[in-house]
């Protein structure tokens, strides 16, 4: 199995209520029952005032590399991703587990 953990981080002036963030938050709710390649998926705001923590993460888990692959281009997690892109950055990590 694969980890796929992302961390987002909401770019400058940008607040949780902004209605572009609201609408990427429900896209990636949504995409655990529309990808059949993920076995986990999960994703939340975060709790932390710490100056270093991220502002949104998504947990999940693939069966294998391919399963990954087709998770990353999948046109539900494709367009999620563009609504990202205009009001965040993120960093992620895979791993074996």
């Amino acid at each position: 199995m694969i980890r796929h953990l992302v961390l987002f981080k909401l770019n400058e002036g940008v607040e949780r209520d902004d209605p572009r963030v609201v609408k990427g938050v429900e896209a990636f709710r949504a995409l655990g029952g529309q990808i059949d390649e993920l076995r986990f998926w999960e994703c939340g705001w975060n709790l932390s005032d710490r100056p270093i923590a991220y502002d949104f993460a998504i947990n999940s888990a693939v069966e294998d590399a391919d399963a990954l692959q087709r998770y990353l281009e999948h046109p539900a997690h494709q367009a999620g991703v563009a609504l990202w892109r205009e009001f965040a950055t993120w960093v992620i990590a895979d791993y074996e587990f």
